[in-house]
């Protein structure tokens, strides 16, 4: 993940971009969700990119909620409502059919 900081021609204001390649990631996500996993114990739900991570802890942010915090409960629970919508299904490395069975698509 690179970091790029712009700073306006005024000198006053920043803008902060963070850039990732992401293309290894969904790939490995889409290969990993064509295989069968054994056991729902442990098992392997999704690989996020950190820009994405990033992203969805800006939009808290923005909506006010700057106590949530990258490893702590209420982020486990965003990333878990994140992952139950159909937007976000790439980052997922579970099957349509063991999300369905294990209860974690609805």
């Amino acid at each position: 993940m690179e970091t790029r900081i712009h700073i306006d021609s005024n000198g006053q204001d920043v803008a902060v971009e963070t850039i990732q390649d992401v293309e290894p990631i969904l790939e490995h996500n889409k290969m990993l969700r064509s295989m069968a996993q054994k056991s729902d114990w442990g098992r392997h739900v999704a690989s996020i990119p950190n820009v994405i991570l990033t992203r969805w802890l800006n939009e808290e942010y923005e909506r006010g909620n700057v106590s949530i915090r990258l490893f702590g409960p209420e982020m486990d629970a965003l990333v878990d409502r994140k992952l139950k919508d159909p937007e976000w299904a790439y980052l997922r490395t579970d099957s349509q059919q063991v999300q369905s069975f294990m209860g974690f698509g609805s």
